[in-house]
């Protein structure tokens, strides 16, 4: 009788772990059917948009197309090299036709470009609080004392770092452009207008910030940051035969200012970044189901 009651007691333990893990192995179909057809690799870098979107699609690719997703954050010349070479996948912020520019030159032959936009209208400049008392480039050198001689921008490798650059020269501004992350340059920002005094950074739209302050770009009379660009995915060679099914989402998915607004949201709000594109997809079923077709 005892070595009745043990076994049941095994049997009984042994088929709530086997519970446990199940509900561990994934949140969607996929990981409720136990099945996994490989593992997309997405390179992406510490940008606001980048990493809802990024985050966004792992949670679909997993959820619907039964991939293992693996996401590795990198500065942006890496990430491109690492398409280029078919260390990633895919990246889904290129911005053209000025912010990347120099990146699509040097490795554009290695990669695809896919040729819808995942974005439309994005812009970059210089960006400052409603209540700085100047409109232009032009102006700053007049004021570079309330900048603290700074314009606050974000990681080395990026376009806007690299465009800022372009911009001091050409307009031979007095400011020294300081490197930094795009979390610390929202943070800088934030700590500003806490205090309302005056600062400059490297910013860019679509972006949260611009919800949650008055903000403004500085006018750029030299044309130096272009117009309005868009963004655009793009995939390593052979994407398209190795996973079909995450090319054709990579090219069917586009997102407007209060989708990715609302996204970018969930994930300031504390949300992990996947949880926030699983939330995401419960409440968009119809414009995911469209980037599935």
């Amino acid at each position: 009788m005892q070595l009745l009651k043990k076994t049941m007691v095994l049997l009984l333990v042994g088929a709530l772990m086997a519970g446990l893990v199940g509900c561990q192995s994934g949140g969607g179909e996929a990981g409720e059917r136990g099945e996994v057809k490989g593992t997309i690799h997405f390179g992406y870098v510490n940008w606001d948009e980048a990493i809802a979107m990024t985050h966004l699609l792992q949670a679909i690719i997993e959820d619907k197309l039964g991939y293992q997703v693996e996401t590795t954050q990198a500065d942006v010349g890496p990430v491109f090299q690492g398409v280029a070479k078919g260390d990633f996948d895919a990246f889904v912020d290129t911005w053209l036709p000025v912010t990347h520019e120099a990146y699509l030159a040097e490795f554009g032959d290695q990669f695809d470009l896919y040729e819808d936009p995942v974005y439309e209208g994005a812009r970059i400049g210089l960006v400052v609080p409603a209540y700085v008392e100047i409109d232009s480039i032009e102006e700053m050198n007049s004021v570079k004392d309330k900048f603290n001689g700074q314009i606050v921008g974000i990681d080395a490798g990026a376009g806007i770092m690299r465009t800022t650059e372009t911009a001091i020269q050409e307009y031979g501004l007095e400011l020294e452009l300081v490197k930094s992350s795009g979390p610390a340059m929202t943070a800088s920002l934030a700590s500003a207008i806490d205090d309302n005094e005056w600062v400059v950074v490297t910013g860019w739209s679509p972006h949260w910030k611009f919800a949650r302050w008055e903000l403004k770009y500085l006018e750029d009379p030299k044309g130096i940051y272009g117009a309005e660009e868009h963004i655009y995915a793009i995939a390593r060679k052979g994407l398209e035969e190795d996973a079909p099914d995450v090319a054709k989402l990579l090219k069917n998915f586009k997102m407007n200012d209060v989708q990715l607004g609302t996204l970018e949201d969930y994930i300031n709000e504390g949300m992990d970044p996947v949880d926030a594109g699983r939330r995401w997809m419960e409440e968009n079923p119809d414009v995911v189901d469209s980037w599935l077709k």
